[in-house]
């Protein structure tokens, strides 16, 4: 089980172009579909007076085909309205993308429609009917910059089928042959107004829609920002909470042995004959001391990003030699076996790092090991070096595995943990995390722990890999007990 109980510090990411593109499209889909029933609206009554105005003057039949095929258009639309209310209205993104590719058509169908009426009266009616459909569909035209603009590919579909629709309605009877009574050239002269009023509509419509993107836009980058000052003062609000545990409790294990410190000194001085039994606690309480504040300014540096790492090869059986000569006389001291197993390995490493790694780990397990001993040993396999300690110690209950690593957590029920600072594994934590090492433990609760330190492979070792490793380990593993 791999451990790494440091609190994640999660740095807010810019979105990237794809989804703001997205968010802002389906904002604008969004004001689209606002503005849809308005527009639908306004249609709905021009066409009751459009037809009062063509009848008697255009082919009934042709008027009537008209008529019921824009009709029908429009009874799609405001069911098409009714089904982004009641399904897309409250969602986002690919959803509404969706329903416009479906639903696209109808934008094109209606341009389609109401282009058709200039061919519908053309030549046929009266010039004033002309003049009023010319009128109607010159306001559609217009309407369109206010309803479909926000969304570019809807406007640009409708624009071109009505004006599409209107030069078809004013070319054919040319194409069939008839030739208008007013002459060529005044058709001439619609048709270049047509096209001047069709390229003036695209350039506002699309100003337009850069209008309504950068606002979205806008917004989105407000939405970010407001995100990402929000992460940050939790954040902030994290660390001080972090910093005012960090040092209370700091402040707490300090308080004991600098308070045991002149508790002896007064002792000594009020009962100089007991020098001999007061100099063992009172350097003992300094040790103590000193220990703390080398721990607290290997987390200081390590926090600050200042701990310098110096990489060169290291001999592992050389630096279990010297752990094991560090050690030895606190196993000694609670009778306890202290192991040690390596075949000859050099790695490229930090020694000063490794050395505080594993001994911190040893020494961790000597602190909870009352019987039995502890084994340091260096495992390979295929793709890591895995430094393993194992103990026969008091273990370490599923519940507190992740946070034994935290600053100045100790297992209170834990004998051997009085005089433990609660910071070795804290700083172990940090070191493996600050080489891109990787810390694995193992442990039942009464049997036992095995911390395991995974190094990339990129060392240099000599003589050939087999499984006697784990039989030589295990090995030495059932002599402690």
């Amino acid at each position: 089980m791999l451990v790494d109980t440091q609190p994640a510090t999660h740095q807010h990411m810019p979105a990237s172009p794809e989804v703001r593109d997205q968010w802002v499209d389906s904002k604008l889909i969004g004001v689209l579909m606002d503005n849809a029933m308005p527009s639908l609206i306004s249609a709905a009554l021009a066409l009751p007076i459009m037809i009062y105005l063509m009848a008697g003057e255009v082919h009934s039949v042709a008027l009537t085909g008209w008529t019921v095929l824009l009709l029908g258009v429009l009874l799609y639309r405001y069911r098409m309205i009714g089904t982004y209310r009641l399904r897309y209205d409250s969602t986002e993104g690919p959803l509404r993308m969706e329903f416009v590719r479906r639903y696209g058509w109808s934008w094109a169908a209606v341009g389609v429609f109401w282009g058709a009426s200039i061919g519908l009266t053309y030549l046929q009616a009266s010039v004033q009917t002309q003049f009023v459909c010319g009128l109607v569909v010159l306001g559609h035209g217009l309407l369109s910059l206010t309803a479909f603009s926000a969304y570019l590919p809807a406007f640009r579909s409708y624009t071109n089928a009505l004006v599409i629709s209107v030069l078809v309605g004013l070319m054919g009877p040319m194409l069939m042959g008839v030739v208008p009574t007013t002459g060529v050239k005044h058709l001439v002269s619609l048709v270049l107004l047509l096209l001047i009023f069709w390229w003036l509509l695209r350039m506002a419509g699309e100003r337009l829609h850069q209008v309504h993107r950068a606002s979205f836009e806008l917004q989105f980058y407000n939405q970010e920002l407001i995100d990402s000052l929000t992460q940050q003062t939790r954040a902030s609000l994290r660390a001080v909470a972090t910093k005012n545990r960090f040092l209370a409790s700091a402040a707490h294990d300090l308080r004991q042995p600098v308070h045991a410190l002149s508790l002896y000194a007064d002792w000594l001085a009020t009962e100089p004959e007991m020098a001999r039994d007061i100099a063992p606690r009172i350097l003992q309480s300094t040790r103590a001391i000193n220990e703390l504040f080398d721990s607290l300014f290997d987390l200081t540096r390590i926090d600050a990003g200042n701990y310098k790492v110096r990489l060169q090869h290291v001999d592992v059986r050389q630096l279990f030699a010297d752990m094991a000569l560090q050690f030895e006389p606190v196993a000694a001291g609670k009778s306890l076996r202290l192991r040690t197993h390596a075949r000859p390995t050099t790695i490229w490493a930090d020694p000063v790092v490794l050395r505080r790694i594993l001994g911190n780990l040893v020494s961790n397990a000597l602190r909870h090991t009352q019987k039995g001993g502890v084994l340091l040993g260096l495992r390979h396999r295929s793709d890591v070096l895995v430094f393993e300690v194992w103990d026969t110690g008091v273990g370490i209950a599923r519940e507190h595995q992740q946070a034994i690593f935290q600053e100045f957590f100790r297992v209170s029920q834990h004998q051997g943990t009085e005089d433990s600072l609660g910071l070795g594994l804290t700083i172990v934590s940090k070191l493996t995390t600050m080489m891109g090492y990787q810390l694995a433990l193992n442990s039942v609760a009464n049997r036992g722990s095995v911390f395991r330190l995974m190094l990339p492979a990129y060392t240099r070792r000599e003589g050939p890999i087999t499984d006697g490793t784990s039989v030589l380990v295990n090995a030495a593993l059932r002599g402690l007990r």
